[in-house]
């Protein structure tokens, strides 16, 4: 079985976010970048599969194949999800941060040409937020999809998946192929050990244009500003439920 991995580089979970001076987008220079949280934890789920860690059965995974679709510098990420063992990378240069459908025609046209059984993505990235793309290529591909996995199992051609919901979990099965996007709560990522890091350099990473796959990536929306959120203003402390209703009378809540 093929399983297909996107990944995104973003920039790393600690560190703050800062808005560019004329309000157009969010400042990289000299940001640590790292890769997305939720596609980290997709990549160690794959490697799960073909390690047979877990619940999963050796070998359920034959070969994992890393995507990325970015500025140059994102084949560091893909060589740190093949430090954490996948077998070889594809990256498709895009100087511009596409939008979600863009992605998602773009990661369709991969898997037409990888012809994966499973794509293993994060639920959403980090920067953008918007828990978009896996839904885009599921519906492009035709394929069944499964969101916000917090268990994998695939076996009979299916993929189970628990998922969190409102009331508690869902649990589905999915004919394979199936894009499923995963949760926090599925595995904690390994680290990359020295002797994999050192391995990964010699393992393939193929790169390509975003043109050499014939997709309409032309943006579709329009950022008009972007800022920093409103400072919260500080606390009050209230002796008693008579004091709480009143201050909540005076800010006119009640």
């Amino acid at each position: 079985m093929k399983v297909l991995v996107p990944v995104k580089r973003v920039i790393d979970y600690n560190v703050k976010a800062r808005v560019k001076a004329d309000q157009t987008g969010v400042d990289l220079a000299n940001v640590k970048m790292s890769m997305n949280p939720f596609d980290e934890i997709a990549v160690e789920e794959a490697v799960r599969l073909k390690e047979g860690k877990e619940h999963h059965a050796a070998g359920t995974a034959t070969e994992i194949v890393v995507v990325s679709i970015g500025v140059t510098q994102a084949q560091e990420t893909i060589r740190t999800a093949l430090a954490m063992g996948a077998d070889r990378g594809l990256l498709i240069q895009s100087d511009s941060d596409l939008e979600p459908l863009a992605v998602a025609k773009l990661l369709k046209a991969v898997v037409d040409e990888e012809k994966p059984d499973l794509v293993l993505l994060g639920k959403q990235s980090i920067d953008g937020d918007n828990n978009a793309v896996g839904q885009m290529l599921a519906a492009l591909l035709d394929w069944p999809q499964a969101t916000f996995a917090s268990k994998i199992e695939i076996g009979g051609g299916k993929a189970t998946v628990t998922r969190e919901v409102d009331g508690g979990l869902q649990t589905l099965a999915a004919t394979l192929p199936a894009v499923v996007s995963v949760d926090l709560r599925l595995n904690t990522p390994r680290y990359a050990s020295l002797p994999n890091i050192m391995k990964a350099k010699k393992k393939e990473i193929a790169v390509k244009a975003t043109s050499d796959y014939g997709v309409d990536v032309a943006p579709r929306l329009k950022v008009l500003k972007v800022t920093e959120p409103p400072k919260r203003a500080g606390g009050i402390k209230v002796t008693d439920a008579a004091d709480l209703v009143a201050k909540l009378k005076t800010a006119g809540v009640l």
